[in-house]
């Protein structure tokens, strides 16, 4: 995925001053709990760590500084190697300017920076921070660019699968799902041109689409299935109706997934109502109870990080961690959770 990635990760692994994960050889995934937006780090077996997206700005510094916690005192960074952003809405580029100043970040990767945007009439003055940030030199994801990354148990597989509206090849088997695509209206803003990636460790296989909508799904997986089954999936737009299409998720047919959604903003009825049909689903869990849905009809209570409302929120995230034969991995809400093992396909 990412070009000459593997060279600077060789070369950030010799010079970091601190390898998390490098004892156990697992690698581990944090959702960040952002309020509605995104903010997801990955860190390897080899200590290399990757920021998709950064939530909201202002607010007191709230997602900034969450942020920096789970960075700094959970996965014990000193850095960041990488800082990606799937699209270019505030609620996911929001901070990275913000987190560029308190702690180093070497490398930074988006879809290519527009001139501007129908649906914030602020982005110029908003994009100059992150451009200051990056000094105009982030790196460009483009669809169907892979790349590997070396470990010291098993090598991290990264792979663009949507990049600018754009989507790789629709090769592979059918879908069976393909028909049970009904087209909603035409999505002209930022959300459908999101970064999709897939990451394979082993056998382990996630996927996360930032804020992918409705048609561009469909583009991706009709009328043959192009990604195969995963384990774990973000829900695509924190959970919200206008993704995650029928046609996607139960074609990938995921053992676990995990909504970044706020206590007002996405884990839809409608979503939950798709997720419940997915054959193979295991468990659901979400960074906030949906104050707007009962009980029964969202993530079981354990499977919820944070249950009030934003002005009393604590922020907690939820954790994957893959085992490093990539064989199993765990679930846990928060530091404090009993961690529930799954196994890979």
């Amino acid at each position: 995925m990412f070009r000459a990635l593997l060279t600077v990760g060789l070369c950030l692994l010799a010079s970091s001053s601190v390898v998390a994960g490098a004892s156990d050889g697992r690698l581990d995934i944090y959702f960040i709990d952002v309020e509605g937006g995104a903010a997801t780090l990955l860190v390897t077996p080899a200590g290399e760590s990757l920021l998709i997206d950064s939530g909201y700005p202002d607010n007191g510094g709230r997602d900034r500084d969450r942020i920096l916690d789970v960075i700094k005192n959970v996965a014990k960074l000193d850095h960041l190697d990488h800082a990606a952003v799937s699209h270019w809405h505030l609620d996911h580029f929001g901070n990275h300017a913000a987190l560029a100043d308190k702690i180093k970040i070497k490398n930074f990767w988006d879809r290519g920076i527009p001139e501007s945007l129908a649906e914030d009439n602020k982005f110029g003055e908003r994009i100059a921070l992150y451009r200051a940030a990056t000094q105009n030199q982030s790196k460009p994801l483009t669809a169907g660019v892979s790349h590997t990354l070396e470990t010291p148990s098993q090598p991290l597989g990264i792979k663009v699968i949507t990049a600018s509206g754009e989507v790789i090849p629709n090769d592979g088997p059918a879908n069976p799902f393909a028909s049970q695509h009904k087209p909603q209206a035409d999505d002209p803003s930022d959300n459908a041109k999101s970064v999709s990636l897939l990451f394979t460790f082993g056998k382990f296989r996630f996927l996360t689409c930032g804020d992918l909508t409705w048609n561009t799904e469909a583009k991706l997986m009709t009328p043959n299935n192009p990604i195969g089954q995963i384990d774990l999936f973000m829900a695509t737009h924190h959970g919200r109706q206008d993704s995650n299409n029928p046609v996607m998720v139960l074609a990938i047919d995921p053992h676990v997934v995990v909504s970044c959604n706020g206590p007002m903003k996405g884990a839809a009825p409608e979503t939950i109502a798709t997720l419940k049909q997915v054959k193979s689903l295991q468990a659901m869990y979400q960074l906030h109870r949906n104050v707007e849905l009962a009980d029964h009809a969202q993530a079981p209570a354990e499977n919820i990080a944070n249950s009030v409302e934003t002005a009393n929120c604590k922020g907690v995230w939820i954790k994957a961690s893959v085992a490093k034969d990539g064989a199993s991995y765990t679930v846990q809400v928060g530091a404090d959770g009993k961690p529930r093992t799954f196994q890979t396909r």
